[in-house]
């Protein structure tokens, strides 16, 4: 795999994780029990995108550097999950 094949992996593997990491340690207004007029409780409360970011690219560079041994310490690829799992190689029956 080229630099930028992994580059471009590891940016989309990047936004995927963001959106898992965002609603982890998110203080709520309805939290503090200070709700601003016009807004819903369960907004945030305070910047929080910060902490969020660093979280996603350590936990992405975490998932990057498992995937990067997986395929060049091991020599696997997603061509090898068949043989993997073997139910997986198989077609359906009619």
């Amino acid at each position: 795999m080229s630099w930028v094949s992994f580059t471009a992996l590891f940016f989309a593997t990047w936004w995927v994780v963001l959106f898992a990491v965002l609603p982890f340690s998110v203080k709520t207004q309805d939290d503090d029990h200070d709700v601003t007029l016009g807004t819903v409780s369960s907004a945030p409360r305070g910047p929080h995108m910060l902490r969020a970011v660093i979280r996603t690219t350590i936990a992405t560079a975490v998932l990057m550097g498992i995937f990067y041994g997986l395929t060049r310490g091991l020599g696997l690829s997603l061509d090898e999950v068949p043989h993997i799992i073997p139910e997986a190689a198989q077609a359906p029956s009619q």
